[in-house]
């Protein structure tokens, strides 16, 4: 039996707040003692309280530094992790000059191996314990995928994408053969450990109406794994799979009628729906995934999160990398903000904190096991230093409440302000830095003399600077 006890300060979310006043809906403790035990949230409360009954417990100070739940993102992209910031056009255009060709890549598992490694790397460094992510049309990238999710003992979504027709060859799938791998993976896969599989149609475009059948009758078959898709992003995507799609009453209508709607859909986008599309998704409890920084990168559109929410739907929000500009769930949140803005909605620190983590826990449904930092759910935690930049620092000497620091984090914050994520209980970023660390004094080792002056001055940037990014290769 595995035991410590974390203190810092703490915040938790029991419900989304309702307004700025809503202190009801969170408890925010300024000494906290958060008790870890055999991965899981054992107790939470004042420190002087918990350590009381924790007696011999060892203790890890994170004071003055402020802890939640781990990050939640709900829709990246695992093989595209090599193509974020690569300019050029829209979604369409963008998918076929950088996203497919980097795709037919991890037909190879050894590349499929390293990628799932660094992304994992990155998804911590950034504070994102959990995300649901598409890998390629291979097997072996969902393999791999959920190999490293196994290995870092991470709860983890995703599925390999289901895509038959629209693509380059290496890159598509048969209906048939898209249902059997993905039906070996959720054999090999679903439920085991920590992960989870999710049925992924890319999207209507790249699935001829055999494939959708096909992925009608693996929902059927798996009720309890997750379906992640596309949905109505661009103008043009719309267009087309209106051609495609000649007898659907609209985008949304694809999915519906193969039978894929319903509370454990996850529809990436869902930018510019038809007033049939917004009733359907009331009706089914299908769950738009507001991706910002790809939307403003792209250009796609801007997301009515208020007027989706006043008609009862529950909306996520994610990084959509590699379309998507940063791994960190604080820069979403940033965009966010801004894009929220100019549709005439401005989003509270604490109704954007509590979305990335308990709100995106109840999107999927795992309120009860993710997103809180409930006794008896799993003991995934970020540790947030609002003053881990300059900048920051000199703004944080005026701030003078938590809403006030929240947003602080929410519109300056990256991965810098990161100072501590836990697995299940595990302390797994400064192992990453460590691990940055010994690589950097290795290849320093192996220097001539003359070059050392250089890599020590180096060694003093902070272990997330591009050095270390660049040593570590």
């Amino acid at each position: 039996m595995t035991k410590t006890l974390l203190r810092g300060r703490l915040l938790t979310f029991h419900r989304a707040p309702q307004s700025a006043d809503d202190d009801r809906a969170y408890t925010y403790l300024e000494d906290a003692g958060l008790l870890i035990e055999d991965g899981f949230i054992k107790q939470m409360g004042q420190f002087t309280e918990v350590s009381a009954q924790s007696e011999g417990v060892p203790v890890i100070d994170h004071r003055p530094h402020l802890m939640m739940a781990g990050f939640i993102d709900l829709h990246i992209h695992f093989p595209q992790i090599q193509v974020i910031a690569s300019w050029g056009a829209q979604l369409l255009d963008w998918l076929n000059n950088y996203t497919f060709p980097e795709e037919t890549r991890f037909a190879s598992g050894a590349h499929s191996d390293a990628m799932a490694a660094a992304f994992f790397d990155q998804v911590i460094t950034h504070g994102t314990t959990t995300a649901v992510a598409f890998c390629s049309v291979h097997k072996t990238s969902a393999e791999a995928f959920f190999a490293e999710a196994t290995r870092r003992n991470m709860r983890m979504l995703g599925g390999k994408v289901l895509m038959d027709r629209n693509a380059p060859d290496g890159l598509r799938d048969t209906p048939q053969s898209g249902y059997d791998d993905s039906k070996a993976l959720i054999t090999d896969w679903h439920g085991k450990g920590r992960n989870g599989y999710v049925l992924s149609p890319r999207f209507a475009i790249t699935s001829t109406p055999e494939q959708m059948e096909m992925a009608q009758v693996l929902a059927r078959e798996n009720p309890d794994c997750h379906i992640q898709t596309h949905l109505s992003e661009n103008k043009d995507e719309i267009a087309y799979t209106a051609q495609l799609y000649p007898n659907a009453r609209d985008y949304l209508d694809v999915y519906g009628s193969f039978g894929l709607l319903g509370p454990k859909t996850l529809l990436g986008h869902a930018i510019h729906l038809e007033e049939r599309e917004i009733a359907s998704l009331a009706e089914t409890g299908a769950h738009p995934i507001f991706c910002p920084t790809s939307n403003l990168f792209l250009g796609s559109g801007l997301f009515d999160d208020a007027g989706l929410r006043a008609r009862g739907i529950t909306n996520g929000i994610a990084t959509d990398v590699g379309a998507g500009t940063s791994y960190s769930m604080l820069q979403t949140l940033n965009e966010g903000y801004k894009v929220l803005q100019l549709r005439g909605h401005a989003l509270h620190p604490l109704q954007a904190f509590h979305w990335i983590t308990r709100g995106n826990a109840c999107v999927l449904g795992l309120e009860d096991r993710i997103g809180t930092l409930e006794p008896g759910t799993e003991a995934d935690i970020v540790v947030l230093n609002a003053r881990s930049t300059s900048a920051m620092a000199l703004r944080m000497d005026r701030a003078d409440t938590l809403a006030e620091e929240l947003f602080v984090l929410q519109m300056m914050g990256d991965d810098r302000a990161v100072e501590e994520v836990y697995i299940a209980g595990v302390a797994a970023k400064s192992v990453l830095e460590t691990a940055a660390e010994q690589r950097l004094s290795r290849r320093h080792r192996r220097l001539p003399q003359h070059a050392q002056g250089t890599v020590r001055e180096r060694q003093a940037l902070p272990s997330n600077s591009l050095w270390t990014s660049l040593a570590s290769q």
